[in-house]
């Protein structure tokens, strides 16, 4: 499954650097950012530390902790909450701001909540062990708290690519500066984790992408650009 930019600088894990670049799928999960965006290094994030130490959750359910495929990464951006809480839920809406997102279709209707399903597609470059293809991804929203949190998951199909099970976490909290944006994503299948350095890299520009087109699109609303 994409997406999301400010006067504060993003808080980026360390990671070594590795010559990959792979597709930049970001499932249902994340897949928005794939144009473009260049692959972070290919090596899995351990699990994210929530503010009170503990594993990032939404209402006591977060990521796949036996993922072998896993991405996380914060950005503080300069925007009133409920700005960004609202583009990042307004899954409709997504196209006119993230450009790997070729179509969507809300499949049930009035405000996303638990339960709430979506389709969406976007493109996947090709990478040397899968060909070029567009994922069609079905996301089921399984935890929200408005102004909080939004947990999703789902698989992700395209022709000659399948993720089985993707899982996206998104947290949301106020402090200085803005609020900071946290978002983790673990992946599950055979083909994917056939390749575990390829996936995770293409995972991790997806999530990077979509920060960036989340920041981007808030601060600039926010400040009347």
């Amino acid at each position: 499954m994409s997406s999301n930019g400010p006067s504060t600088s993003p808080a980026r894990q360390s990671r070594p650097r590795t010559g990959v670049r792979a597709a930049a799928l970001t499932l249902s999960l994340a897949v928005a950012g794939l144009l473009g965006a260049p692959a972070p290094p290919a090596q899995a994030a351990p699990a994210a530390q929530g503010h009170h130490g503990g594993a990032s959750q939404c209402r006591g359910q977060g990521v796949d902790p036996t993922a072998r495929i896993r991405y996380q990464s914060d950005v503080v951006i300069d925007a009133p909450l409920s700005t960004i809480f609202k583009l990042q839920t307004d899954v409709e809406r997504w196209p006119a701001w993230q450009p790997p997102v070729l179509t969507m279709k809300r499949l049930d209707p009035g405000p996303l909540r638990k339960g709430s399903q979506f389709r969406w597609t976007t493109p996947a470059p090709a990478t040397p062990s899968t060909p070029a293809t567009t994922l069609d991804i079905t996301s089921t929203v399984r935890q929200l708290q408005r102004g909080h949190c939004i947990l999703w998951r789902g698989p992700a199909i395209g022709e000659g690519l399948r993720i089985e099970e993707g899982v996206h976490l998104w947290t949301f909290t106020k402090v200085k500066g803005g609020v900071r944006v946290h978002t983790e994503e673990t992946w599950t299948g055979a083909q994917v984790e056939s390749d575990v350095p390829t996936a995770t890299a293409a995972l991790g520009a997806g999530l990077e992408a979509w920060l960036r087109d989340l920041k981007t699109t808030a601060e600039a609303r926010a400040h009347g650009q």
